[in-house]
């Protein structure tokens, strides 16, 4: 009986040991032109689950939107990061970073076409349940992922993190079909406290399901460790509140089990 014993317990911890978080680099085309993304699931976790789109900064697809996808995944989702502007385009420089922004908005078939792609890609993993999406957006990814939300795109939910709220296309009753989760900064400048207010009209009038939650003294990219040196190097209202960016995930996380739990 011991042997037995000694035996189960070697094998789960070996089941235990090669249980963790796998990646993959994709190279995807969209219209011909060559996109980057990353995907990250736990091999541990049995069978389709939700998946995610995690939706870059401006910045580009970078090591900081694969480390998100990443601890989504060990969460018991797959994620995937994907690209909005293009393999290799990405820049710490606020002037470039810009230009990229430009470039994809200044279409917004194109951006629309580039998401979808990428949306596509992930309902057609073989870990991924089809019919449980959602998209994950950080600061440019934010309102990016509001904007597909708006464009009625089958997500079950969207979150953003520091994101833009101000909108061309405002929401139509009935055509949303995403629950939202709005994470957003008290002390930024860029999302300022007018914009939430006219996203929470816009939302309440076209009968959306949404929550807004503001940060007091958050500046914007407050969940990037990374952006306190870029908004000094640069003189921009860019800063990290390790607060608020714990306080932010673990509000995420809740929202997005309870909106799947639903399903």
């Amino acid at each position: 009986m011991k042997k037995i014993v000694t035996g189960l317990i070697i094998f789960c911890f070996s089941l235990w040991a090669h249980a963790e978080v796998q990646t993959k680099v994709i190279e995807y085309k969209v219209n011909g032109e060559s996109f980057t993304g990353y995907l990250a699931y736990d091999d541990s976790v049995q069978g389709k689950r939700p998946g995610i789109l995690v939706v870059h900064e401006w910045w580009g697809h970078n090591d900081y939107v694969r480390k998100r996808a990443e601890m989504l995944a060990e969460q018991g989702y797959t994620a995937f990061a994907l690209d909005m502007f293009g393999t290799g385009k990405l820049t710490d420089h606020p002037d470039e970073a810009g230009k990229f922004v430009q470039m994809v908005m200044s279409n917004v078939e194109v951006a629309e076409k580039r998401f979808e792609a990428a949306y596509n890609l992930l309902r057609n993993q073989p870990t991924v349940d089809p019919e449980k999406i959602a998209a994950v957006g950080y600061c440019f990814g934010g309102g990016t992922s509001l904007h597909m939300a708006r464009q009625g795109m089958d997500l079950d939910a969207v979150v953003s993190f520091h994101g833009a709220l101000a909108t061309k296309t405002p929401a139509q009753d009935g055509e949303v079909k995403a629950d939202l989760l709005i994470l957003t900064g008290g002390a930024d400048p860029m999302v300022p406290a007018e914009q939430v207010e006219a996203f929470r009209k816009e939302m309440t009038d076209a009968n959306v399901a949404f929550r807004i939650y503001t940060y007091p003294g958050a500046q914007h990219g407050f969940t990037n460790p990374d952006v306190t040196e870029l908004g000094k190097r640069y003189n921009l209202p860019l800063a990290y509140d390790a607060a608020a960016d714990k306080d932010s995930w673990e509000k995420m996380r809740e929202f997005l089990k309870e909106v799947f739990a639903k399903e």
